[in-house]
């Protein structure tokens, strides 16, 4: 007896919505990016396989593959909102309580977030 194959999906959920290999691409060797709001900036100063290495003028700090990983599978399921000024304290709730203004940047600027 033939399987009826065209009632299954195409593929399967075979890749994460966040694509690693495209944040180290544009922030490996460093970047600087806007802000949420505008009118600053966040630096980027590298990327390896496990965090985003991230610097302010008074701090520096790391974000978290598996953070902004989960961030952006969330935003996709549409379980967390998409909008980048409400976004960090549902990041906060969902994710994890570390960095979250600076998850929001770095995701806004992905285009995961409008």
């Amino acid at each position: 007896m033939a399987k009826n194959l065209a009632a299954r999906p195409l593929r399967e959920k075979a890749t994460m919505p966040l694509d690693w290999s495209e944040v180290q691409r544009r922030y490996g060797t460093g970047a600087t990016i806007p802000t949420v709001a505008g009118g600053k900036t966040l630096e980027i100063t590298s990327v390896d396989d496990d965090k985003i290495y991230i610097r302010h003028r008074l701090w520096t700090d790391a974000l978290s593959r598996e953070h902004l990983e989960r961030a952006a599978e969330l935003i996709e399921e549409g379980r967390i909102t998409r909008h980048a000024g409400l976004f960090a304290e549902e990041y906060r709730v969902e994710v994890a309580d570390v960095r979250a203004t600076s998850a929001a940047h770095v995701l806004k600027h992905l285009g995961f977030l409008e």
